[in-house]
């Protein structure tokens, strides 16, 4: 499976890769030369890849269900609720 991680998840395509995925980050697109910086451009990018997006970016979410582009959308409660669940752990 083909992950594009958004740029505000950064460095999550090194832990991707780590686990066998086939991921990449837009922020380390970009520095590379691909034209990557509107919401268009990294969907459409997902699209012509065959991938899935990795965002938290809410207009993010509402183009990938209205153009059927398979995504993950984050938010800061998810990450609140797994910070919550492991520190009932300790």
């Amino acid at each position: 499976m083909k992950v594009l991680v958004d740029e505000m998840y950064d460095g999550l395509d090194d832990l991707l890769i780590e686990k066998g995925f086939e991921a990449q980050s837009v922020k380390k697109l970009i520095a590379k030369g691909e034209k990557l910086k509107s919401d268009f451009s990294v969907l459409n990018y997902t699209r012509h890849n065959e991938m899935v997006l990795v965002t938290e970016d809410k207009e993010n979410e509402k183009a990938c269900i209205e153009n059927n582009i398979p995504y993950i959308c984050l938010n800061k409660e998810q990450v609140f609720n797994t910070i919550l669940e492991s520190l009932k752990k300790l």
